[in-house]
Protein backbone atom coordinates (compact mmCIF):
# COMPACT_ATOMS: atom_id res chain seq x y z
CA UNK A 1 0.00 0.00 0.00
CA UNK A 2 1.11 3.28 -0.99
CA UNK A 3 1.62 5.75 1.88
CA UNK A 4 -0.91 8.13 2.11
CA UNK A 5 -0.75 11.80 3.31
CA UNK A 6 -2.75 10.71 6.30
CA UNK A 7 -0.32 7.95 6.85
CA UNK A 8 2.62 10.11 6.65
CA UNK A 9 1.16 12.77 9.48
CA UNK A 10 0.13 9.64 11.56
CA UNK A 11 4.10 8.28 11.47
CA UNK A 12 5.35 11.92 11.78
CA UNK A 13 3.25 11.84 15.26
CA UNK A 14 4.79 8.89 16.18
CA UNK A 15 1.28 7.23 16.37
CA UNK A 16 1.23 3.38 15.59
CA UNK A 17 -1.52 2.55 13.75
CA UNK A 18 -2.48 -0.87 11.24
CA UNK A 19 -3.06 -0.23 7.58
CA UNK A 20 -5.75 -2.16 6.03
CA UNK A 21 -6.89 -2.40 2.23
CA UNK A 22 -9.94 -3.88 0.83
CA UNK A 23 -11.59 -3.94 -2.69
CA UNK A 24 -13.25 -1.04 -3.87
CA UNK A 25 -16.79 -0.73 -4.97
CA UNK A 26 -17.80 2.00 -6.54
CA UNK A 27 -21.18 1.71 -6.78
CA UNK A 28 -21.23 0.93 -2.79
CA UNK A 29 -18.99 3.59 -1.09
CA UNK A 30 -20.58 2.86 2.58
CA UNK A 31 -18.55 2.39 5.71
CA UNK A 32 -20.62 -0.71 5.82
CA UNK A 33 -19.84 -2.17 3.44
CA UNK A 34 -16.14 -1.43 4.31
CA UNK A 35 -16.53 -2.55 7.42
CA UNK A 36 -17.90 -6.26 5.82
CA UNK A 37 -14.71 -6.34 3.46
CA UNK A 38 -12.67 -5.59 6.29
CA UNK A 39 -14.12 -7.97 8.67
CA UNK A 40 -14.72 -5.61 11.25
CA UNK A 41 -18.18 -5.00 12.67
CA UNK A 42 -19.85 -1.78 11.71
CA UNK A 43 -19.96 -0.10 15.15
CA UNK A 44 -16.13 0.24 14.85
CA UNK A 45 -15.52 1.62 11.27
CA UNK A 46 -16.22 5.20 11.69
CA UNK A 47 -16.98 7.45 8.36
CA UNK A 48 -15.90 10.85 8.50
CA UNK A 49 -18.37 13.48 7.46
CA UNK A 50 -17.93 17.63 6.56
CA UNK A 51 -20.07 19.61 7.95
CA UNK A 52 -21.04 23.41 7.89
CA UNK A 53 -22.48 25.40 10.83
CA UNK A 54 -24.92 28.35 10.25
CA UNK A 55 -22.18 30.86 12.22
CA UNK A 56 -18.93 28.00 12.94
CA UNK A 57 -17.95 27.30 9.77
CA UNK A 58 -17.24 24.29 8.88
CA UNK A 59 -16.52 21.43 11.00
CA UNK A 60 -15.34 17.28 11.19
CA UNK A 61 -17.31 14.62 13.18
CA UNK A 62 -16.21 11.02 12.85
CA UNK A 63 -19.11 8.25 13.68
CA UNK A 64 -19.94 4.92 13.31
CA UNK A 65 -20.68 3.23 9.76
CA UNK A 66 -23.88 2.16 10.48
CA UNK A 67 -24.97 4.86 12.18
CA UNK A 68 -26.48 8.64 11.05
CA UNK A 69 -25.29 12.06 12.18
CA UNK A 70 -27.72 13.71 14.55
CA UNK A 71 -28.07 17.41 12.62
CA UNK A 72 -28.97 19.53 16.59
CA UNK A 73 -26.16 17.14 18.20
CA UNK A 74 -23.40 18.09 15.85
CA UNK A 75 -24.23 21.62 15.98
CA UNK A 76 -24.70 21.72 19.69
CA UNK A 77 -21.07 20.45 19.53
CA UNK A 78 -19.32 23.08 17.20
CA UNK A 79 -21.49 25.33 18.98
CA UNK A 80 -23.87 26.18 16.81
CA UNK A 81 -27.81 25.91 16.72
CA UNK A 82 -27.59 24.75 12.86
CA UNK A 83 -25.83 22.60 11.12
CA UNK A 84 -25.71 20.71 7.44
CA UNK A 85 -23.77 18.40 5.72
CA UNK A 86 -21.26 19.58 3.02
CA UNK A 87 -22.35 19.34 -0.30
CA UNK A 88 -20.51 16.60 -2.03
CA UNK A 89 -19.46 18.95 -4.78
CA UNK A 90 -17.63 21.04 -2.08
CA UNK A 91 -15.85 18.07 0.13
CA UNK A 92 -12.83 18.03 -2.29
CA UNK A 93 -12.52 22.01 -2.88
CA UNK A 94 -12.69 21.98 1.14
CA UNK A 95 -10.76 18.86 2.39
CA UNK A 96 -8.76 17.83 -0.40
CA UNK A 97 -10.57 14.27 -0.21
CA UNK A 98 -13.30 12.64 -2.13
CA UNK A 99 -16.00 11.10 -0.72
CA UNK A 100 -15.66 7.36 0.56
CA UNK A 101 -11.73 8.36 1.03
CA UNK A 102 -12.22 11.09 3.34
CA UNK A 103 -9.75 11.12 6.39
CA UNK A 104 -10.12 13.48 9.18
CA UNK A 105 -6.51 13.32 9.33
CA UNK A 106 -4.86 15.48 6.95
CA UNK A 107 -7.27 17.75 5.55
CA UNK A 108 -6.15 20.87 3.89
CA UNK A 109 -6.70 22.88 6.56
CA UNK A 110 -7.44 21.92 10.39
CA UNK A 111 -11.29 21.73 11.63
CA UNK A 112 -12.71 21.34 14.55
CA UNK A 113 -13.00 18.15 14.94
CA UNK A 114 -15.33 15.56 17.22
CA UNK A 115 -15.79 11.88 17.50
CA UNK A 116 -18.49 9.91 19.02
CA UNK A 117 -18.36 8.59 22.54
CA UNK A 118 -18.55 5.17 21.02
CA UNK A 119 -15.41 4.84 19.98
CA UNK A 120 -14.63 4.53 23.78
CA UNK A 121 -15.94 0.99 23.31
CA UNK A 122 -12.45 -0.04 21.18
CA UNK A 123 -9.25 -0.29 21.68
CA UNK A 124 -8.68 0.39 18.39
CA UNK A 125 -11.21 2.27 15.51
CA UNK A 126 -10.73 1.87 12.22
CA UNK A 127 -10.73 5.77 9.86
CA UNK A 128 -9.88 6.35 6.13
CA UNK A 129 -6.27 6.31 5.37
CA UNK A 130 -7.32 8.99 2.89
CA UNK A 131 -8.02 7.14 -0.59
CA UNK A 132 -10.71 4.90 -1.38
CA UNK A 133 -9.86 1.48 -0.12
CA UNK A 134 -7.55 2.01 2.79
CA UNK A 135 -8.30 1.86 5.73
CA UNK A 136 -6.44 2.37 9.20
CA UNK A 137 -6.70 1.35 12.45
CA UNK A 138 -6.06 3.08 15.48
CA UNK A 139 -6.39 4.00 19.30
CA UNK A 140 -9.06 6.71 19.40
CA UNK A 141 -7.33 9.03 22.40
CA UNK A 142 -4.56 9.02 20.00
CA UNK A 143 -6.75 9.94 16.94
CA UNK A 144 -8.30 12.72 19.49
CA UNK A 145 -5.14 14.09 20.87
CA UNK A 146 -3.28 14.11 17.26
CA UNK A 147 -6.50 15.82 16.11
CA UNK A 148 -7.64 18.00 18.94
CA UNK A 149 -10.75 16.46 18.68
CA UNK A 150 -13.00 16.13 21.67
CA UNK A 151 -15.52 12.90 22.27
CA UNK A 152 -18.97 13.83 21.88
CA UNK A 153 -22.87 12.28 21.53
CA UNK A 154 -23.43 12.49 17.89
CA UNK A 155 -25.91 9.95 16.70
CA UNK A 156 -29.08 9.56 17.24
Amino acid sequence: MKKTNAIRLLEQAGIPYEARAYPVDESDLSGVHAAQLLQLPARQVFKTLVLRGERTGYFVCCIPACQEIDLKKAARAAGDKRAELLPLRELLPVTGYIRGGCSPVGMKKKFPTFLDNSAHEWERISISAGKRGEMVLIEPDRLCALLGAAYVELTA
